[in-house]
C-alpha cells in the first residue's frame, strides 16, 4: 500500500475514514446552505449577519473546549463520539424541518448555530484524540493527514452539490440530508473491533487540578505556544472562507448559489492536495507551520486582487494548499509531541484557539466586507498572516538559537540549524529539538505538581 494511505490497512480506521467522509460531505453542504439562507433569504445580503451566525457556531469553543478536553481524557471516546454525532444529526434535522415549514427566521438560525457550537466544542477534542486509538503511534501523522484529506475531499464535493441542491430544491432539504449523513459515522463507530483499538492512558476521574495541569503543560512548551499563536491569528482573520467566498460571489461578481458552491469546491482542490502531501510527511515541524502561514498570507493577497470570477476561483487553489498545510502540520506536531494522558486537554486548548478565534474574527471580517468591500475582507487576513508568521520566525530564531538558510536554485528548500549543537547530521539536530520539547514537558509537569 502507498505510504500516503498506509493507515487504511487498519480495519477500524478504514471504517472511520469512510463514515467520516459521508458525514463531512453533509456538513459542508449545510455550511453552504446556512450561509446562503442567511445572506439571500433572511437578510438583504448582510455580511454582518453571516458573520454572527459563524461566530455563534464557534463561540462555545471558547468556553467549553477545556472542560471538553478533560472529558476526552477521562471518558470512553468512542461512546462520546456516538453521542455528539447523534446530537448534530438532531440539530440538522430540526433546522431543516423549520426551513421546509416556511417558519424559519434569522433568530432561529442563530439559536441552532449556537447549539451546534456547543456540540462541536465537545466533539472536537475527542475526535482529534480518538485517531490515536485506531492506529499505531508511528502512523499517527499519516492518520491525521488522511483525516484532513477526508475532510477536504468532502469539501471538494459538498459545496458544489449544495449549490446545485439549493438551486433545485432549496436550503431546507440540504439540512435534512446533512442530518441523515451522520448515520454513517455512528454506524462506523458501532462496528469497530474493540480488540484492535489501542486505548490511551486516561486521566483519573477525581483527580483535582486537571485543567490547571493542562495549562501548565502548554506554558512549559514554547513550541506549542508558537503554533497556537500563529494558528490563532490566521484563523481569526484569514480562515473565513465561507463568509468571504459568499461576499465575493454575490457582491463582487454577481453570481448565484451554484457559483458560490463551486468556489468552495475549487478551494478544496488545494486543501486536498495539501492533506495528501501531509499524509506522506512522517514528522511535521514548527517551521512548516510558520512557513505555510506566510505562504497563506501571500496567496490570499493575490486572491483578493483577482479581477474576474474565473481568476479568483483559480487563485483559491494555492490558498487552500497553504491553509491546509498549516492546519495539518500544527495538529500533527502537537499530537505527536504531547504525552498521551495529557493529549485531550492540550488538543482542547488548541481547538479553543483554532476554532474559538472564529467568533472574534467573523463579525469583524463581515463588517469590513460590508463597509469596505469583499476584497478588503480577504486582505486583512492576508496582512495578519504575513505579520504573525514573520514575527514568529524572528522570535524562534532569537530564542531557539537557530540559523535559517534557504536555496531557490536547483532544489529549493529551507535549512534550519541549531547553533548550540555541533553540525553533524540532521537526525542529531532533530534529536536535540525533541529533547528540548521533552524537557519543556517535564517542567510543565513539575509546575502542575507544585500547583
Amino acid at each position: 500500500m502507498s505510504p500516503t494511505f498506509s493507515s487504511l490497512r487498519y480495519f477500524n480506521y478504514r471504517l472511520w475514514f469512510a463514515g467520516a467522509l459521508v458525514a463531512n460531505i453533509g456538513t459542508w453542504m449545510q455550511r453552504v446552505a446556512q450561509d446562503w439562507l442567511v445572506l439571500t433569504t433572511l437578510t438583504d445580503e448582510s455580511g454582518v449577519a453571516v458573520g454572527v451566525v459563524t461566530a455563534l457556531q464557534f463561540a462555545p469553543v471558547l468556553f467549553l473546549s477545556v472542560p471538553a478536553g478533560v472529558l476526552a481524557d477521562r471518558m470512553n471516546r468512542r461512546l462520546l463520539l456516538c453521542l455528539t454525532q447523534a446530537a448534530q444529526a438532531v440539530l440538522a434535522l430540526g433546522l431543516g424541518a423549520l426551513v421546509l415549514s416556511g417558519h424559519a427566521e434569522l433568530w432561529h438560525v442563530y439559536v441552532f448555530a449556537g447549539l451546534l457550537g456547543v456540540v462541536t466544542a465537545i466533539d472536537g477534542p475527542v475526535r482529534q484524540t480518538f485517531v490515536a486509538e485506531m492506529v499505531p503511534a508511528e502512523k499517527l501523522s499519516n492518520a491525521v493527514g488522511l483525516n484532513s484529506a477526508s475532510f477536504n475531499a468532502a469539501r471538494l464535493i459538498g459545496p458544489g452539490v449544495a449549490g446545485l441542491a439549493i438551486a433545485a430544491v432549496g436550503t431546507g432539504w440540504v439540512f435534512i440530508v446533512n442530518g441523515l449523513s451522520f448515520a454513517a459515522t455512528i454506524f462506523a463507530l458501532t462496528q469497530m473491533r474493540s480488540s484492535e483499538l489501542q486505548p490511551m492512558p486516561r486521566a483519573k476521574r477525581h483527580e483535582k487540578g486537571q485543567i490547571r495541569a493542562g495549562l501548565a503543560y502548554v506554558r512549559g512548551r514554547s513550541d506549542i505556544v508558537v503554533i497556537m499563536v500563529v494558528v490563532g491569528v490566521v484563523s481569526t482573520f484569514g480562515l473565513n472562507f465561507q463568509l468571504t467566498s459568499a461576499l465575493m460571489a454575490r457582491t463582487e461578481f454577481g453570481k448565484g448559489a451554484s457559483e458560490y458552491g463551486i468556489l468552495g469546491s475549487v478551494l478544496a482542490i488545494g486543501s486536498l492536495t495539501g492533506a495528501l502531501l501531509a499524509a506522506r510527511r512522517e514528522r511535521p515541524r514548527v517551521r512548516l507551520v510558520i512557513g505555510s502561514a506566510f505562504a497563506f498570507g501571500i496567496t490570499s493577497g493575490v486572491m483578493a486582487l483577482m479581477p474576474t470570477y474565473p481568476s479568483y476561483a483559480v487563485a483559491c487553489i494555492p490558498v487552500g494548499l497553504a491553509s491546509l498545510t498549516m492546519m495539518t502540520a500544527a495538529n500533527s506536531t502537537i499530537q505527536m509531541s504531547t504525552e498521551p494522558a495529557m493529549r485531550g486537554r492540550v488538543m482542547a486548548l488548541y481547538m479553543m484557539v483554532f476554532l474559538g478565534a472564529t467568533p472574534i474574527g467573523s463579525p469583524i471580517v463581515g463588517w469590513v466586507g460590508e463597509h469596505f468591500g469583499a476584497r478588503w475582507a480577504i486582505g486583512i487576513g492576508a496582512v495578519s498572516a504575513l505579520l504573525v508568521a514573520s514575527g514568529a520566525a524572528v522570535w524562534a530564531i532569537r530564542h531557539w538559537h537557530l540559523q535559517v538558510r534557504y536555496r531557490l536554485l536547483q532544489r529549493p528548500h529551507l535549512e534550519v540549524t541549531y547553533l548550540d549543537v555541533p553540525l553533524v547530521d540532521q537526525s542529531e539536530t532533530e534529536a536535540r529539538a525533541e529533547t528540548a520539547r521533552r524537557l519543556g514537558a517535564q517542567e510543565a509537569r513539575d509546575a502542575s505538581s507544585a500547583a
